[in-house]
Formats: structure tokens, sequence, C-alpha cells
């Protein structure tokens, strides 16, 4: 009767996975927002510690006050990127004819010793660059049009996206401490303690993870700053935020970084001295994060080995991309837990000690 039992609460289990694989599309601002609620709730639980005499902050004022911060946070980094970005690109326009002028004048006596002609005309490059930049305002002008027109609905699926995962955060944090209710409650009794147990487990080494990847993007920003301030950048400071506040998106912050520091390396200065700068401060910062500060700050704090560390992010990428490189971590972290627990199932069974 319990084997019974268990077949069909196993299957009902299953069925419940499978339909929740074939609704991804749908539950895609639910699993944003549950992410982002797991990471903020802390903060939420220590804005409601506070205390005004015998006026205790109300839980829904602390979410809505973590939330406002969520996305003043957001603001801020937008508002730093995009003028940056915006005072670059038509000076940059202007530069690169003068650079090509630079790398013909370099290059080209050391490429005519081995009968290679390299010529760079800087007018040309120049009436080229000013036709790509019109006709790429012009395309992604029409891009927008025809996505407007023909795909409208994919453009209404985000923006009912990107208004559902607020809403769906503000709920989740409300209700944080009676979901976890309800879940411990639908746990099996004689696996409660057990489930709970591995839970907490988790839940530590999570937070030990979030905690040292803030400490990683914290000396990444100081790195780059400090870097690109020695160096003589102008724009040292933003840049050097950016890219370490973005480090925890592999690739993308790195890569946003390394192209304004190459834009700024190109306007700013007059020689090659910016664009060596930029690839010593960018190479050692690749250097520093992945044989450093990720496997110390996060891998030992998580308690995997540095190897181990090295590992699972070349072996997540591979399997799962981009977003492979993003989880790897907390999802080892994860089956880290599992294995201690399966290891210390098998030492006591009696195909181990038979």
């Amino acid at each position: 009767m319990n084997q019974k039992q268990t077949m069909l609460w196993v299957g009902l289990w299953l069925l419940l996975m499978a339909l929740l694989v074939l609704l991804g599309p749908v539950l895609t601002p639910f699993i944003a927002g549950a992410i982002l609620a797991y990471i903020l709730n802390p903060a939420v639980e220590w804005i409601c510690g506070w205390k005004f005499g015998k006026f205790q902050l109300p839980r829904v004022l602390a979410v809505l006050v973590v939330i406002l911060l969520l996305f003043a946070l957001i603001v801020a980094m937008v508002l730093i990127v995009v003028p940056v970005v915006q005072e670059e690109l038509p000076l940059l326009q202007e530069q690169i004819p003068n650079f090509l002028a630079r790398v013909s004048d370099t290059f080209g006596p050391l490429l005519q010793q081995m009968d290679i002609e390299l010529k760079l005309d800087p007018a040309s490059a120049r009436k080229l660059l000013t036709e790509q930049f019109t006709a790429s305002k012009q395309w992604l002008w029409q891009a927008v049009l025809s996505s407007v027109k023909v795909g409208g609905t994919a453009l209404l699926g985000w923006l009912a996206m990107l208004i559902l995962i607020p809403v769906v955060l503000f709920y989740l944090l409300l209700d944080w401490r009676k979901l976890l209710r309800i879940i411990v409650a639908a746990v099996p009794r004689r696996w409660t303690r057990r489930t709970v147990s591995m839970a907490s487990e988790v839940d530590d080494l999570l937070a030990q993870y979030l905690r040292g990847q803030f400490l990683v993007m914290l000396v990444l920003s100081i790195y780059y700053s400090s870097g690109l301030a020695i160096a003589g950048f102008d724009i040292a400071l933003p840049v050097g935020i950016i890219t370490g506040m973005l480090a925890f998106v592999p690739y993308v912050g790195f890569g946003i970084g390394l192209v304004l520091a190459l834009m700024a390396g190109m306007l700013q200065f007059s020689d090659w001295q910016g664009l060596i700068a930029v690839a010593f401060v960018y190479g050692g910062g690749q250097i520093l994060e992945g044989f450093f500060l990720t496997p110390k700050l996060v891998g030992e704090r998580i308690g995997l080995h540095p190897l181990v560390v090295i590992f699972a992010l070349l072996a997540f990428g591979q399997l799962f991309g981009f977003v492979g490189v993003l989880l790897a971590l907390p999802s080892s972290a994860i089956l880290s837990v599992a294995f201690r627990h399966l290891q210390a199932h098998y030492i006591k069974s009696e195909f181990y000690n038979s």
C-alpha cells in the first residue's frame, strides 16, 4: 500500500514538473521574481527589525523600500552607462580615421619590408564611418518600426514581463514567510527533518556565495577604477565601477567595460599608450578574477576547491552556455550539499559496510 501511494505521488510530481517545463515561457517572470526575492529577503527582514520606540516598521513598507532601492540602483547604472556611450560615440567616429592613420604609419614600413602593402586613407575612412553611422541609425529606426508592426505581440509580451517581475517580486517578498511554511508543510512528514536540514545548508552556502560575489564585485570595481586612473583615463571611475558591478554576469560586465575603456583610450590618447594600458589593466583583471578572486572569495566560502570552481565554470558553460556560467557556482554549491548527504547515506549503508 505504501509503495502504491509513493508511486502515485511521485507520478503526480513528475506530471507537475512536465507541466512546468511546458509553461517555461510563462514562468520566466515568476522565476526571475523568485530569484530576486530570495536575494532581497534578508534586506527586508533586516529593515523589519527596525524599531522606533514602540513602533515597528510594517513588512509592506520594508518591501517597498527594498524594491525602490533596487530600481534606484538599476537606474543609476543606466544613467552612468548611457551618457558615457552617448558622449563617446560621436567623438569615436571622428577619432577612428586618426587611429587608422597611426596604424598605417606604425605598421606600414614593417609590412613593406615583408612585401605587404598597407594603405589606409583617413578621409575615406571618415566618409565610410559617417555613412555607416547614418545607415545604422536608419536601420535601427526601421527595425523598431517593423517590430512594432509585425512583432507587436512579442513586444507586448516583453513589456508584460517587465511589469510582472516587480509585481511578482513584491508579493513574494510580502508573503515570503508564509510561502516557506506552505512548502515545509507539503513535504512528507518522514522527510521533513532531513529536507529542512538540507535546505538550511543550501541557504547558508548560497548566502556565502552572494557575500563572496559581492566582495569580488567590490574588489574588481576598485581594481579597474584604480588601474584606469593610474593610466590617466578621465572616465576611470564610471568605467571601473561599471566593469566591477556587472562582473556577476560573465563576459557582459567585462565586455562592456572593455569596449568603453578602448573607446576612451582611442579618444583621449594620441598614441598607443591608452590601448596598451587597457590591455594590461583588463588582462590583469581577468587573471585576478578567474584564478584568485572567484576561487578564493567565492569558492572557499561555499566549500569548493579552487580547481572545482574552475571546472564548474567550464563544465556548466559547455553544457548550458551563458546561463550555465551564470549559475555554475550556486548550482555547484547545491550539488555539494546533496553529494555530502548522499555520501553519508552511502557510508551508513549495508553495501558499504558488508
